[in-house]
Parts: structure tokens; sequence; C-alpha cells
């Protein structure tokens, strides 16, 4: 069974150490293809609500033979009907061993702050709440400037937490990002190497 399967996978990842982070985002956010950027994969990136409801999980091998693993996870919907929810907390149970949330958010989406707090409350019900987060704020690509340090100065406001500006489509832009997670999970020098390598 499924379950079971997970609990195996998980198991041997646990094992090894290895960092799990984990992406987490409104529906069509981005995380898709932040993580084919990141892994040079192809997941299945398409503008459909549950694109991705099997939590796909790859290896980004670092320098030095250090590995982190990334899971991304289905996109999140307002106000989850229980029965989703249900549905929800088996698909996303892989969260709860994550050392990062990396919290994708659609930078350009007029609603961007309203989302930031239901995907915040789903967390939270799920009680992945003290799992250290950091915000990125994708397609700011679409933004000016100026908007995007409105943004990111009301987001730190509200939640406190450490957000930085992307665009997923330019590999260039995740530097900023990679260095912040490479800080939040104690790896900085060799994430940051990897992605030096990766150009």
């Amino acid at each position: 069974n499924l379950g079971h399967q997970r609990q195996e996978r998980r198991k041997k990842r646990v094992e090894k150490h290895l960092p799990i982070i984990s992406l987490v985002g409104y529906t069509n956010a981005g995380k898709s293809t932040l993580l084919n950027q990141l892994t040079q994969s192809t997941v299945y990136a398409e503008k459909k609500m549950f694109a991705t409801l099997d939590p796909t999980s790859r290896r980004l091998r670092l320098p030095y033979d250090q590995e982190v693993i990334i899971n991304d996870t289905v996109g999140f919907i307002r106000d989850l009907p229980d029965t989703l929810l249900t549905a929800f907390r088996a698909t996303l149970e892989e969260i709860a061993d994550s050392d990062l949330l990396i919290h994708v958010v659609d930078a350009s989406n007029p609603r961007v702050l309203q989302q930031i707090a239901s995907v915040d409350k789903i967390t939270s019900d799920l009680h992945f709440g003290d799992i250290p987060q950091l915000i990125v704020l994708n397609k700011t690509d679409l933004l000016a400037a100026s908007e995007i340090e409105t943004l990111m100065r009301q987001i730190t406001l509200d939640s406190g937490a450490q957000c930085v500006a992307i665009s997923a489509i330019k590999r260039e832009s995740l530097r900023p990002m990679v260095e912040m997670v490479g800080e939040a999970i104690g790896q900085e020098t060799s994430l940051d190497a990897h992605f030096a390598t990766a150009q």
C-alpha cells in the first residue's frame, strides 16, 4: 500500500540524515517550475489544479557528496473542505519530516496576501506550523521593483517570515534563494557551489 511505501522511503531518508525541504504553496504559484529549475528535471508543470497530487521527491546532489531531498506538494486552495483536507493530510504527511518549508507564492496575483494566509492556515491546521519557513515570491518578473519591496515589507510585518524574490523561469534569479536555503539547513557553501557548477 502507498502509505507503507511512503513510510519505507521516509525511513531510508531519515536514516541517511538527508535534509528534507518541501515546497508548499497555493495552486499555480510555480512550485513545479521551481523544482524543475533546481533539479533540471521535468515534473508535470501545467496550470491545473492538483497537477501534482502525488508528492514528487527529487534528490539535489551537492558537492562533497551532500544531498538534500526536495519534495513538491499538491497546490493548496482556499477553504479546503474537510473531506479534501483528509485526502491532503495523507498526501502531505511527507511534509512532517521537513527541515524547511519553501512557501512558493505567485507575487503577481492580486490576492497574494490572502493566498499566503490560506496556505499558512492549512499548514498550521495540519500541525506543520513549527517547521521553519522561507517565503519565496515567484513571478516577480511581472512586477515593478517598488511593488516587490512593498510586498516583502508587508509579508515580513504580517508573519515575521524570511522572504526572497525570484522568477522561477529565470534560473540566475534563484541564487539568493539557494543561499538562504543553504543557511537555513546549514549547508550554505555546498548549495551555493552546486548552483555555480550547474549554471
